[in-house]
């Protein structure tokens, strides 16, 4: 059967569709788009994320801690860390994953804190491993550590302030009303928009002290009572005083840490114990097993974590013949064993991010402290008030309980009751009312004289209480106590000891550089080629460019030291161990690209030096040449280029290293030559000097080839010797301007 044509139906036109500027593309600036669309999110992450407030904790921390706070965990029994995880997103709109990663990091198992939030039961992992990982929350149990009571001390007397939640269902605090400042005591890191806070814990004992001196003296020295970081994994704070005084005063700097280890004598073993904050057991164990493949590190035979209940211990075990604080001096300066903490003290102030030193720090502590305590004897005086305001009135009634109770007993119906006690003795409705309540077991003559007594209590209260409130010395020694009742219930002894930087040993930088015989070869071109003995004795003939060939064969060692001068005034300064070992069978390295040289710079002469002995000699077209001794291109620091290395006032024409005394032959274009012993200049101590001049030359003639004369042809060239300088020198004949090739 035929197929029916489909009919097409017809879209009818929605009324009012018009969408006004749609399908338009309007031009923005890129600052406006930023500022509407990225500004609010990175805001966001700076003021309700990533960054800490005065109280110490960020709205995560604070979130979750608030929640088993409200769960009676304080004073109860555990709980599964489950049931938290779900109760804290009421308050914490995230996954169930985050919010138990943050309390993992809260709580003691996992030892990130000094003094930690949350006691716990079970595999939280450990903050010195990065792969040992936690257990899943529904095995694990919490309960609120005793000192978080320090945190919530008073929380429920308008202490601070409250806001609602994400979906205003319930009030969450904005801040913890904590008695000691608990945003030094215990370490802090994150990463906001454009900024980020990384705080360095400190011993509580310590802080609290510190904030004590300076209540007492705004002008108190630091250093003196804070001595330094405190880190929960122990190890040694390398005091530095100058550094240590900047992150003070500025709340920025770095510092070292390192690893704490012991040596077991019977075992010829090393067992690291504790180790720098910063890293991890096992970004130690790569370090070294990459240094031990690199060859830097022969003294190692064996590696191994031997962490397990009772704590941290990685075992090295040592070659015979090894010196293991050698060893370890080492390893501090090349691995995590030795690491630098960055401070960057970054705090919420009043929803600003502010970087303060530690002094500040505690003097904004200290205002928000004194706020708490302003808003809690405020809300106890109120209390107070009410209930004097209460007992004045029972007060009234007691003087003549007979006429009180023929008012209630008169009166008709029960709502007249509280107007007509009112009216009877002259009190307000509120203290009508309570009198109404009283029991009639209460109207005995015990009860009535103890109402009296309170009474007088409430007023020395009240007057006590008001003159807290007007007197700021007061509310200082009301922190100054509190803090040191929170020294006494919590201090502990430091984790990390001190030392002293002046008092550590340093190792020799040129000690890890291994040293065996080498054969260095320089090329026309620039390629430098480092060969061993055994490796040169086995190899045929070089590889070189096309028209290249090798200007340069030194047999050295592997820690000589080279010296590249350029036809640029510049010298470059590297070790023979800077290149690898290759054959003659390959180009090598090209000395520009490796040592960066500048456009259009090449190398004109290679010279090798152990001791920087002896000295440079440059010969010059003008005739003149400078002497300078090696030693003027040593320098303490681990400089690589140094500029005016010789004079660029004439073309250089040669340039070698010599003793201070040697015969030297110069030629000229004009097939003039002589001989002159280098003791007849004086050595000079700028590097580019123009040196003296030497050989007289004609008008239009040039010096084209200069030498040191060998032992051997020292009698040779008697003929050209001459014995004062400048010399016009004697004619000869040069055979190609090899040394050694001129004929008289």
């Amino acid at each position: 059967m035929p197929k029916k044509p489909i009919k097409e139906k017809k879209i009818k036109p929605i009324p009012n569709a018009y969408i006004e500027g749609a399908g338009i593309v309007v031009q923005e600036k890129i600052t406006e788009t930023l500022e509407k669309n990225y500004m609010p999110y990175a805001m966001s992450v700076i003021i309700s994320r990533a960054l800490p407030e005065i109280d110490g904790f960020k709205p995560s921390h604070r979130k979750l801690l608030y929640t088993m706070y409200k769960m009676g965990l304080l004073t109860g029994a555990r709980t599964k860390s489950a049931n938290v995880v779900g109760q804290t997103m009421r308050l914490n709109p995230h996954g169930d994953g985050a919010i138990y990663e943050t309390l993992v990091r809260l709580s003691r198992g996992n030892e990130t804190l000094l003094h930690p939030y949350i006691d716990s039961k079970g595999n939280f992992g450990k903050s010195y491993s990065r792969d040992m990982a936690y257990a899943a929350s529904r095995y694990t149990e919490v309960k609120l550590d005793p000192i978080c009571a320090e945190m919530f001390r008073d929380i429920d007397k308008d202490t601070v302030d409250f806001v609602p939640n994400y979906d205003n269902t319930m009030t969450e605090p904005t801040l913890f009303p904590a008695t000691f400042p608990s945003v030094l005591v215990n370490s802090n890191v994150g990463i906001a928009v454009s900024m980020a806070s990384s705080v360095c814990p400190f011993n509580l004992e310590e802080v609290c002290e510190t904030c004590i001196a300076l209540m007492k003296n705004p002008e108190h020295d630091i250093l003196s009572t804070l001595k330094g970081p405190d880190f929960p994994g122990g190890g040694y704070f390398i005091y530095n005083e100058a550094e240590l005084s900047k992150v003070y005063r500025t709340g920025r700097g770095s510092f070292k840490i390192r690893a704490k280890y012991n040596y077991d004598r019977a075992a010829n073993c090393i067992e690291v114990t504790e180790i720098p904050y910063t890293t991890t057991v096992e970004a130690i164990m790569d370090k070294i097993i990459e240094l031990i493949k690199l060859n830097k590190i022969r003294e190692v035979s064996y590696l191994r974590d031997e962490t397990d209940l009772s704590g941290l211990k990685l075992a090295i075990d040592l070659k015979r013949g090894t010196d293991p604080d050698k060893l370890m001096q080492k390893l501090f300066r090349l691995t995590p064993l030795q690491d630098n903490y960055s401070c960057n003290f970054n705090i919420l102030i009043a929803g600003n991010p502010k970087v303060m030193g530690v002094g500040e720090i505690l003097t904004e502590w200290t205002a928000f402290r004194k706020e708490c305590i302003k808003r809690r004897v405020y809300f106890d005086l109120n209390k107070k008030k009410e209930k004097l305001h209460l007992l004045e009135g029972l007060r009234k009634i007691l003087l003549d309980i007979d006429k009180a109770i023929k008012i209630i007993r008169e009166t008709k119906e029960e709502a007249d009751v509280i107007p007509n006690l009112m009216i009877g003795f002259g009190i307000d409705e509120i203290q009508a009312d309570f009198v109404a309540e009283i029991k009639l077991r209460h109207l005995n003559e015990e009860y009535i004289l103890n109402r009296v007594e309170e009474t007088d209590r409430l007023r020395d209260d009240i007057a006590e209480m008001e003159g807290v409130l007007a007197d700021q010395k007061k509310i200082e020694k009301i922190i100054i106590s509190e803090l040191k009742d929170v020294i006494k219930k919590y201090k502990k002894p430091r984790k990390t000891e001190i030392i002293y930087d002046d008092e550590i040993e340093t190792d020799d930088v040129e000690d890890d550089i291994p040293d065996y015989p080498v054969n260095l070869f320089l090329t026309e071109s620039g390629y430098f080629k480092k060969i061993t003995p055994q490796s040169f004795r086995m190899s045929g003939d070089h590889k070189l460019k096309d028209g290249d060939r090798v200007v340069s064969h030194i047999e050295a060692t592997n820690k000589t030291e080279l010296l590249f001068f350029t036809n640029m005034q510049q010298v470059y300064k590297t070790r023979a161990s800077a290149f690898d070992d290759t054959k003659a069978s390959v180009m090598g390295d090209y000395v520009p690209a490796k040592l960066a040289f500048d456009q259009d710079e090449n190398v004109v002469r290679m010279i090798s030096t152990t001791d920087y002995s002896g000295y440079m000699y440059f010969v010059f077209e003008n005739g003149k040449i400078a002497k300078v001794a090696l030693k003027e291109y040593e320098t303490r620091t681990n400089r690589k280029k140094l500029s005016k290395a010789y004079s660029g006032k004439s073309p250089l024409v040669a340039v070698f290293l010599a003793d201070e005394s040697c015969d030297i032959a110069v030629v000229s274009s004009a097939g003039k030559a002589l001989v002159f012993d280098s003791g007849l200049i004086l050595p000079k101590t700028t590097r580019d000097t123009q040196g003296v001049q030497v050989m007289t030359l004609r008008s239009g003639a040039v010096v084209t080839n200069a030498f040191v004369v060998t032992e051997e042809d020292k009698d040779r060239y008697e003929k050209i010797r001459v014995k004062s300088v400048p010399s016009a020198g004697s004619a000869v004949k040069d055979k190609s301007g090899i040394p050694g090739q001129l004929e008289f």
